[in-house]
C-alpha cells in the first residue's frame, strides 16, 4: 500500500496513465482507420481495379489528379452515386484535397451498399508528398 502513497510513483502512474489516453486517442476518436496511405491505394487500385473518385471541383481536378480518377463533386456525390460503379461490391477509393470530404463522402457511398469503400489518408496532399504520378 505505500506503493500509491509514495510521491514519485504517483507521478509516473499519471504519466503512464496520460501517456497511454494519448496512444489511444486516435482509435478513441475515431481517425485510427483513417484510411489508406499512398502505397496501400496503389495496391489497391493494381491488384484490384478500384474506382477511384476525386471529389475535388473541376478546376483542381483538372490541375492535377490521380491516374484513371473519375471527377465527381462532392457536392454532386448523392445525385451521381449511381455512377460510380456498376457493381457495388468493386472497391471504390475515395480522393479530395486532404482527406476530410473523402471521410464524409465515404459514409454516404456505404449507405448507397459500395460494400468497400476506401479513403486516401491525407487526400491527393499526401498521395503528392509521397511521390506518387499525378494526370494533368
Amino acid at each position: 500500500m505505500t506503493f500509491f502513497t509514495d510521491y514519485t510513483n504517483l507521478v509516473l502512474i499519471v504519466a503512464l496513465l496520460i501517456s497511454g489516453g494519448l496512444l489511444l486517442w486516435p482509435a478513441i476518436n475515431g481517425r485510427g482507420r483513417g484510411g489508406l496511405s499512398a502505397a496501400e491505394a496503389t495496391q489497391l487500385i493494381n491488384r484490384r481495379n478500384a474506382v477511384v473518385v476525386d471529389l475535388r471541383p473541376a478546376g483542381e481536378y483538372a490541375s492535377g489528379h490521380l491516374p484513371a480518377a473519375r471527377q465527381v463533386e462532392f457536392a454532386e456525390l448523392q445525385a451521381k452515386i449511381g455512377q460510380i460503379a456498376k457493381n457495388k461490391a468493386t472497391p471504390v477509393l475515395l480522393v479530395c484535397q486532404t482527406g476530410l470530404q473523402s471521410n464524409k463522402a465515404s459514409r454516404i457511398v456505404a449507405q448507397a451498399g459500395y460494400t468497400e469503400v476506401h479513403v486516401l489518408q491525407g487526400g491527393l496532399n499526401a498521395w503528392q508528398q509521397a511521390g506518387m504520378p499525378v494526370v494533368k
